[in-house]
């Protein structure tokens, strides 16, 4: 009779996270998955189900933690202005001082083209950084802190294409003072 290993599903998805995150889903091998999770594979499959499941968990599961960081930041912001350069400022210093990226950024190139499921956790995902960011240049506007002409949800794509730009960037010429030469330059061009 086989024995069921007990194990704790939330650290062993932190673990898988930060293989796929490293490995990207095509490069991370079952065992690279279990030997990080600390089971074997039989536990996988009798718990989680298989690769594509853990996966979709593991996407899940980071993006719920960008969130909570998303809303942390927006909650220590002096102003709404402040929010949205906070945010810019994350975003650049998290592309330079993470060598693995952006999960949800490698993930949209890796998988998302040929995954509907995958695409439409990121495309949900997008949609509430997007709804953020609009909502915060909303509040900014109606603050008095841009200027009235601006489109919130133009702005907010704006930012968003213009920091998934920054990590192609920085994984072809790894150049921090670039990634922040941009950041402050889009803070420049939010701001005036």
């Amino acid at each position: 009779m086989a024995r069921n290993v007990e194990f704790n599903e939330e650290e062993a998805i932190q673990k898988a996270t930060d293989v796929f995150w490293e490995k990207g889903y095509h490069g991370a091998s079952l065992r690279d998955l279990t030997d990080a999770m600390q089971i074997n594979s039989s536990s996988l499959y009798n718990t989680i189900g298989d690769k594509h499941q853990l996966f979709v968990k593991c996407l899940k599961y980071y993006i719920q933690n960008k969130r909570e960081f998303l809303q942390n930041q927006s909650e220590r912001a002096d102003s709404p202005l402040a929010a949205i350069i906070n945010f810019i400022e994350a975003a650049s210093e998290t592309i330079i001082k993470d060598a693995n990226g952006c999960l949800a950024v490698k993930t949209a190139f890796e998988v998302s083209p040929k995954d509907d499921r995958i695409q439409s956790i990121l495309k949900a995902d997008n949609d509430f950084t997007r709804n953020y960011l609009s909502s915060l240049v909303k509040q900014a506007i109606n603050d008095g802190q841009m200027a009235a002409t601006e489109d919130p949800d133009l702005l907010a794509d704006f930012i968003v294409a213009s920091y998934t730009g920054w990590y192609e960037l920085h994984v072809l010429y790894a150049n921090s003072k670039q990634i922040r030469n941009l950041a402050q330059l889009l803070i420049r061009q939010i701001s005036s």
